[in-house]
């Protein structure tokens, strides 16, 4: 799929991941030489395709980036890095008119674009691309960019490792999926878009592929991490026994959906004077506070009476999927509750996307930006991906070089090695000591278990790679938010509920010792 491999088997880079991050890297660097794309699954597998949200744009009449930095800000609980979060908003006119020229046809009516409102956003600006389809539209048209040609594809390549010469990035060793074997394949630079680790939890948005596999990869070469206590979990996704995962996009809650108990009352308003538009993060807790109350796993989503939208029209593939389950939108609550979403940590990374490694750069969920703080605002996170994908391409394209030093307080550890038994063992454990609220107490037991694993020689396997990865973030993970005891953002410690500016108004970013 799409160009030949190049001539002399090196690449100018190498982008592992197929996501909007790695799709936009590839397009936009191989106007500099050829570019591999490694994707371990198909092409359109990952977490963009299933986005529903849209992708936030101050470039509507009376909006300023100004103003969206300042959701930004607030939002992220005094850890976002504003001159990062800066670049975000200025560069979102620019993102648009690029994702447009790639083909992707944002929802309008007549003079322009139309702007939806979503959580802890001021301001209606966010876009939007077929209703709920935003993520599927802006992957089919990157897609269908790569196809044209320009772009090597290996679909079915499992990386195993960044290949490094001189202590920079070299290369990337793969397996094959399909046929057996590892493969070298050869270039100055390459870019980790894997994605994020919601795969790591019981209860998730993320699709299977999110298995933690860049800052695996990253953290092995040596690059640091950062952030990764924070992990995002969003309020509304469809919970009913026997049924898949799927997310209740939060721009229902912008049209003017609305949580309820059993009872019927709408109580996000007795916990955040932005009621159902509060941050994500107090608006899963607050759930979890009703649930609780109720010796219930849900509460509901009333879209009975949004503002002036039909739900259907305006959300198809939520009424489709909520149709398949025995729920018309229309006129019955959706039965939703918590889920593990979207991880605002991973490799560290300056404004061009480069790492602590030379020649290694990461984008999209697998970074680390700083622009997310403790807690992501509302489709943020498209944003975020095609800006710093850009450039981060644009670095490569002309020439790369150096690396984001190192930092300063890095702490250095020693993981392991321990891989899960099952993929589900992981996923329960970290859905139960590191979920919505942690306390010391499960975070050390968890920590000690993960840690109890067998380690197992490594297996030719997908499987057996997605569980090591998990394995190493699961540690890492524990290892953060053990060590964080103060409640900040997706934070919550049920042990030290409060905020403590006085000692951790700074990020954790660790290293591998040795």
């Amino acid at each position: 799929m799409g160009a030949p491999p190049a001539a002399d088997g090196r690449y100018h880079a190498i982008v592992i991941g197929s996501g909007l991050a790695g799709l936009l890297t590839a397009l936009e660097a191989s106007a500099a030489g050829p570019v591999l794309v490694l994707t371990k699954a198909g092409l359109e597998e990952g977490a963009t395709g299933q986005a529903q949200g849209g992708i936030a744009a101050a470039i509507g009449p009376g909006d300023s980036p100004a103003q969206h930095l300042a959701d930004t800000v607030a939002a992220g609980a005094g850890l976002v890095d504003e001159a990062m979060a800066r670049i975000l908003v200025e560069g979102a006119p620019a993102c648009i008119r690029a994702l447009e020229r790639y083909g992707v046809a944002f929802d309008g009516a007549g003079a322009g674009p139309a702007f939806g409102r979503e959580g802890a956003h001021r301001r209606a600006r966010v876009l939007h691309a077929r209703g709920d389809r935003t993520g599927a539209a802006i992957e089919a048209a990157l897609a269908q960019r790569i196809a044209d040609g320009g772009v090597a594809v290996r679909e079915r390549a499992l990386a195993t490792e960044v290949v490094l010469e001189g202590g920079r990035a070299a290369g990337v060793r793969a397996l094959d999926l399909a046929e057996g074997g590892e493969r070298v394949f050869e270039a100055p630079a390459v870019a980790l878009a894997t994605g994020g680790a919601g795969a790591a939890f019981s209860h998730t948005t993320n699709p299977p592929v999110a298995t933690a596999d860049g800052i695996a990869l990253a953290f092995a070469a040596g690059a640091e991490v950062a952030d990764l206590e924070f992990c995002q979990f969003h309020p509304t996704a469809f919970r009913r026994a026997g049924a898949p995962p799927f997310l209740i996009s939060e721009a229902l809650r912008g049209e003017g959906a609305v949580l309820r108990d059993a009872a019927g009352r709408a109580f996000m308003a007795d916990h955040h004077e932005l009621a159902d538009l509060a941050p994500r993060d107090v608006v899963a807790r607050a759930m979890l506070a009703e649930m609780r109350a109720a010796g219930a796993d849900h509460v509901r989503l009333d879209c009975t009476a949004l503002d002036g939208v039909d739900p259907v029209e305006r959300f198809p593939a939520i009424a489709a999927f909520c149709r398949a389950q025995g729920v018309d939108i229309r006129r019955e609550p959706v039965p939703v509750a918590p889920a593990a979403h979207y991880l605002m940590g991973g490799v560290r990374t300056d404004d061009h996307g480069r790492t602590t490694v030379p020649g290694l750069y990461a984008c999209g969920e697998t970074a680390a930006t700083g622009v997310h703080g403790a807690n992501r605002l509302a489709s943020n996170s498209l944003l975020e991906t095609a800006v710093f994908a850009s450039r981060a391409a644009a670095h490569i394209a002309a020439g790369g070089g150096g690396a984001l030093p190192r930092h300063a307080r890095a702490i250095a550890v020693a993981p392991g090695g321990s891989v899960p038994p099952d993929r589900a063992a992981l996923q329960r454990l970290l859905w139960e000591r590191a979920g919505i609220e942690r306390d010391g107490a499960g975070l050390r037991a968890a920590l000690a278990e993960a840690r109890a694993w067998p380690v197992s020689p490594p297996e030719p396997s997908r499987d057996w790679g997605e569980r090591r990865a998990l394995a190493l973030f699961a540690e890492l993970l524990l290892t953060a938010a053990l060590a964080r005891e103060e409640s900040r953002g997706a934070h919550f410690r049920t042990d030290f509920p409060e905020r403590d500016d006085a000692r951790w108004l700074r990020r954790q970013v660790f290293r591998r010792a040795g």
